[in-house]
């Protein structure tokens, strides 16, 4: 696969970097088109590996231009594609905006979300809930900050973590950022219904992107990669606080 146009729909914290996630132009069944996961031969992606040369760092629903060199699956992260950040640095074409967007979401959902969160056969895919909790929690004394969500989707197997009390850990980084502007309101702690999050903002809809992380301790555990409202949302993200 050479240069090519890919739909950002993740943008996420990491422990030692980010990663970000979308679709090529290329069609497939039960994604509708092909989800590509960036990364670098070794290491993480860096947030300044995601910025183009004018400084913009590149968001969810940006259409940006990047240099993908090989496929280098690692199942059942199977979407990962080595990319040349250094000699061309991602280019913006265009935002997925408005209506269009809107439409996007609602035509290109995921037909067996299943096989990520249960079958773990692959790694990502794009899901609009049933229904949804979100918690956000900041420990004044460590500074230790949380985003969590829990969810259960229109399908006949669920996660169990999705439906535990603990929920899954939110990654993205535009999410993460609201969910600071809350609790600078005064609360330590935060937890929202779908009601709530539809009436704080205004939304219609609430679409998701769920990922499986590394192995660790033996598990690929579920993550929620990127939280997408219709309409969108506003939120600043301060990079010194992820």
């Amino acid at each position: 696969m050479p240069t090519q146009e890919i739909l950002i729909l993740a943008m996420t914290k990491m422990l030692s970097g980010i990663c970000t996630a979308g679709f090529s132009c290329d069609p497939t069944s039960a994604t509708g088109l092909c989800w590509v996961r960036p990364t670098r031969p070794f290491d993480s992606v860096l947030l300044g590996d995601m910025t183009t040369t004018e400084g913009h760092l590149v968001q969810c629903c940006d259409v940006v231009e990047l240099d993908l060199l090989e496929p280098r699956p690692d199942p059942p992260h199977v979407e990962d594609w080595v990319t040349d950040f250094i000699h061309r640095r991602p280019r913006l074409r265009r935002r997925l905006e408005g209506d269009k967007r809107a439409a996007f979401f609602a035509e290109n959902l995921d037909q067996a979300p299943e096989e990520v969160l249960c079958l773990n056969t692959r790694s990502l895919c794009l899901v609009q809930p049933r229904d949804v909790w979100a918690r956000f929690s900041l420990d004044p004394y460590s500074g230790k900050y949380q985003a969590r969500m829990g969810f259960t989707l229109d399908c006949k197997s669920q996660n169990p973590r999705a439906q535990s009390p603990q929920g899954c850990s939110v990654t993205d980084l535009k999410w993460r950022a609201l969910g600071r502007e809350w609790l600078s309101e005064g609360a330590n702690a935060l937890e929202l219904s779908l009601t709530d999050i539809r009436e704080r903002l205004d939304a219609e809809a609430l679409y998701l992107t769920l990922g499986l992380s590394r192995k660790y301790r033996g598990v690929y555990w579920p993550l929620v990669h990127a939280v997408h409202v219709v309409p969108d949302y506003n939120a600043s993200i301060d990079l010194s606080y992820l």
